[in-house]
């Protein structure tokens, strides 16, 4: 859940003095201990986390991984079944039978294959019980004849399950389509390039099964330079969606007209009182929105943010330092205004060449391992020297896949901006002045 009301923190300098090292903290992103962590240079992580990352958590591919094991066992096991039967029921006296393998054999194959292989394991289970009685010289005994009418049924219900299950994937699969679609919609993946900057971005919602949640990001390139939002609706489920959705509108909207964040985030306030007033019951007075928005003006290194009531944003630099960007004067969430105080003011702070923001939702800060304890992105990355955005967001998944143990418990979006290396922008310019065609006049041509 949102924070409600940010405690006050001092504000940390947005860069170290000129000769001075920020102290590297002890806890490195290995959670080693024991004295300083030393500044460590990574290679760009080799997973994609661009766009909603949630198909690109580690806790789910590794369930992934077990379930797609056991599928795959069970695909083996109707066969393995039969033969089981087989073997038991030629090596036994004749009063065992093996009849119970072969009436699960059909029952296991009807979700996992399709209706024709469902159709002949169940003929082969039939087929074998009929032999095996002809074997035995009790085919057309009472007792032969029973065994056979009960494999007959156990295959003719195994081929029903089929079809109903088939139907049920069917169904399933178009609700995960419009999930998808519905996805795309709200949050669609940012580009890798935003006005000159590196953008990466993950998502993972906590619901099993779900694409989005009520965490919410935007990278938007405007007349102002390139603005982005980050930000955690209260609650979860459809009511928190649409939330989003009408923040995110506004963002849009408000981020190419407004000329600054103030106005901006007047403009998300009366959307969502808007959206309030609609509202029946405690979703009605109690709906607020942790935010914090950004501005990076164009041919000028600086960043602004205002941040209204949410975790504060990380800047990284480039030689591993690392700086908390904490409001000066805490603000109220989005939504809240009724209760007074100050709406807050966007604060300044340097961004140069080689440097990376951060911003996050509480779902990585509430993270905990199996002794309760928070996760501490900010002293987990102090010290580590990333290669941009998509290292940033690599390294830092991993990381709290491997504090957690899995999944989390609460939503989580991740925002990486980077501005890229002075060395990177004197190379694009190069070649786009090398892209530009030369266009000779007809008179000039010898």
């Amino acid at each position: 859940m949102p924070r409600a009301f940010p405690a006050p923190r001092a504000p940390s300098p947005a860069r170290p003095p000129p000769g001075r090292r920020t102290p590297l903290s002890a806890a490195s992103l290995e959670g080693r201990g024991g004295g300083p962590a030393p500044v460590r240079r990574d290679r760009a992580a080799g997973e994609r986390v661009v766009g909603l990352g949630r198909k690109g958590s580690g806790g789910r591919r590794a369930a992934g991984r077990g379930s797609g094991t056991a599928r795959h066992v069970l695909r083996v096991l109707p066969g393995v079944l039969i033969a089981a039967g087989l073997a038991f029921d030629l090596l036994t006296p004749p009063s065992f039978t093996g009849s119970p393998s072969f009436s699960a054999a059909p029952l296991i194959a009807a979700p996992l294959y399709t209706l024709w292989a469902t159709a002949v394991t169940g003929a082969l289970a039939v087929l074998a019980v009929f032999l095996l009685h002809l074997h035995h010289g009790t085919g057309w005994t009472a007792q032969g004849l029973t065994e056979l009418a009960t494999m007959v049924t156990v295959a003719g219900l195994a081929l029903l399950i089929n079809r109903v299950v088939r139907r049920s994937g069917e169904r399933l699969a178009s609700a995960r389509g419009i999930a998808e679609a519905a996805q795309r919609a709200v949050l669609p993946k940012p580009a890798g390039r935003v006005g000159g900057l590196e953008v990466c971005a993950w998502y993972e919602a906590a619901q099993a099964d779900a694409f989005i949640g009520g965490d919410l990001y935007a990278v938007q390139e405007t007349p102002y330079g390139v603005r982005l939002a980050v930000g955690d609706v209260r609650g979860k489920g459809l009511g928190a969606v649409e939330a989003v959705a009408v923040v995110l509108g506004a963002f849009r909207e408000a981020a190419e007209t407004e000329p600054t964040l103030e106005a901006v985030a007047q403009r998300l306030e009366r959307a969502l009182a808007r959206e309030g007033a609609r509202r029946e019951g405690l979703d009605a007075v109690e709906g607020f929105t942790t935010c914090v928005l950004g501005e990076i003006p164009p041919d000028s290194e600086v960043l602004r943010l205002l941040n209204r009531g949410h975790p504060e944003p990380l800047l990284l630099y480039g030689n591993g330092d690392l700086a908390v960007l904490a409001p000066a004067e805490p603000a109220l969430p989005l939504g809240m205004a009724d209760l007074g105080g100050r709406p807050g003011r966007a604060q300044q702070w340097a961004f140069p060449a080689g440097a990376t923001l951060l911003l996050y939702t509480d779902g990585l800060t509430e993270a905990r391992d199996r002794a309760g304890a928070f996760y501490d992105p900010a002293a987990r990355l102090r010290g580590r020297i990333l290669s941009g955005p998509q290292a940033l967001l690599g390294a830092l998944s991993r990381d709290v896949r491997r504090h957690t143990g899995g999944g989390t418990t609460d939503d989580m979006a991740l925002l990486a901006v980077g501005r890229p290396g002075r060395r990177w922008q004197e190379r694009s310019r190069v070649e786009r002045r090398r892209a530009v065609p030369v266009v000779r006049r007809a008179d000039d041509a010898v």
